[in-house]
């Protein structure tokens, strides 16, 4: 998901980087992340919440984000996941 996407990076025209994670297919866990980009520190924790709670990722999915940051784009990205090939 590229940054260009969030809201927050718009409005500070700061539109550079992206955000991946990586989900087990499985056990819906989350394995990994790389955030590159404006408010990647804020992104993280809530990842790395999820992860060291050892729930599925429609946990941070379903979950409500503040109005506008980063983090709101998770349940964006996370609703769009596709297989690697």
């Amino acid at each position: 998901m590229m940054m260009s996407r969030v809201g927050r990076a718009r409005e500070r025209s700061e539109t550079q980087g992206f955000m991946k994670i990586l989900i087990d297919a499985e056990s819906h866990r989350i394995l990994g992340a790389a955030i590159l980009g404006i408010g990647g520190d804020e992104i993280i924790h809530s990842v790395l919440d999820v992860m060291y709670a050892d729930e599925p990722y429609t946990v941070i999915q379903r979950a409500m984000h503040i109005h506008p940051t980063v983090t709101e784009l998770i349940p964006t990205m996370l609703g769009n996941l596709e297989p690697l090939n």
